[in-house]
């Protein structure tokens, strides 16, 4: 039985292309003209959602700081009554009538300050161990010199290129 060829098939263009310049030049007009406007809507969107968290905030402020004063009071009494509410220290849960408290010890971590001078002493006390040697490909060394590295499997140096319309635009000088 022969082969029948297949159909490929392909939707239609959904966008209209301009046919001249003139035509081009007034699209990229009407492309800046509809930027502006997203812009001009999302900047009020960014007010209006300002002025609606402002009062929400203002609003919730009272019941934050009466939480933050309920907790501290109740952190202070469970202090006082620790070693009772953790049965000397057996458990790290205490359940009360209206909820629970719990004593959580964070892992421990470690701060370095002045990076330097702590990895000269390290070196010094022949402490190396505690030193991380990160190795890793200097990508910028290789696009200075790509012909050394052409032989290279894993190793690809591509550049694309982007197309960019920037419908031109002014911005209004402050008079102050």
């Amino acid at each position: 039985m022969p082969r029948t060829a297949t159909r490929i098939k392909q939707s239609a263009v959904a966008h209209p292309v301009p046919q001249t310049k003139e035509a081009v030049i007034d699209a990229i007009a009407q492309i800046g003209h509809h930027q502006r406007e997203r812009d001009r809507l999302q900047a009020d969107m960014n007010e209006a959602l300002a002025a609606i968290r402002q009062q929400w905030e203002a609003r919730a402020a009272p019941h934050a700081e009466a939480i933050k004063a309920l907790a501290a009071g109740v952190q202070t009494w469970c202090e006082a009554n620790r070693v009772a509410l953790t049965q000397d220290g057996k458990v790290k849960t205490a359940r009360l009538a209206s909820g629970e408290i719990r004593w959580r010890t964070r892992p421990p971590s470690v701060s370095v300050r002045g990076v330097a001078d702590v990895l000269v002493a390290l070196e010094r006390l022949k402490l190396t161990r505690f030193i991380r040697t990160k190795k890793e490909v200097n990508k910028d060394a290789i696009l200075t010199e790509p012909e050394a590295v052409t032989h290279i499997k894993g190793i690809t140096i591509s550049q694309k290129e982007d197309f960019v319309i920037l419908p031109f635009e002014t911005e209004l000088e402050e008079v102050l």
